[in-house]
Order: structure tokens, then sequence, then C-alpha cells
């Protein structure tokens, strides 16, 4: 699903990356806008592509954590609905627990 989500974002381009960007002034980030939305859509499709195999999946868990948390803080601060938030903090959890748990017995990186 974040492939699914995280292309169009993609090749949506500057005009796509700016306003997603802007999410990270909830957090107090305010500079270069366009350059967080291009890192957040190449995180959701190409993170999406990696996890498939396995491949570099705890750094790919690490970033996908970190965009939702983003995410969460925006949605929050947007609506101010702790409900409206609440996707974006289960997918997080969902993330921060697969990165404790790994990629399991096939995943391309396993040693």
């Amino acid at each position: 699903m974040f492939i699914y989500h995280g292309f169009p974002k993609l090749s949506g381009g500057p005009a796509k990356w700016e306003p997603l960007g802007m999410a990270m002034g909830s957090v107090g980030v305010h500079f270069l806008p366009m350059l967080w939305g291009f890192l957040s859509a190449v995180t959701e499709t190409i993170g999406g592509l990696l996890m498939i195999p396995g491949l570099f999946f705890r750094p790919v868990c690490v970033l996908m954590l970190l965009n939702l948390i983003i995410a969460a803080f925006f949605t929050f601060s947007q609506s101010g609905s702790f409900s409206d938030a609440t996707h974006a903090i289960e997918d997080a959890i969902t993330f921060a627990g697969l990165l404790f748990l790994g990629p399991g017995l096939y995943s391309v990186d396993k040693k």
C-alpha cells in the first residue's frame, strides 16, 4: 500500500513534493519543503519496494517510522483530533514492531 500511495507523490514532481514537504512544519522544520516532500515520496515508494524481498529491511523500517511520525504530527496539527491521526500512528507502531522483529527467514539480507 505504501508503493500505491507513494508512487503518485513521487511521479507528481515538485508540484506534489512541496505541499507534502510542508508537513515538516508541524515539527518546526520550515526550510526546503520540496526536498522533504521528495524524500517522503521516495521513502514510501522505494521503501515499500525494498520491504517486499526484505532488502535493507531495518533501515527502511526506520525511515518509514519517521515518515509516519511526521504524518501523525501533521494530521493532528491540522485537525486537532487524535482520531484523525490514528491511521498514521497505527502504521508507525507496526513499523516499530517490524524494526525489532526483523525481516524473517526468507529475507534477501538473511545472513
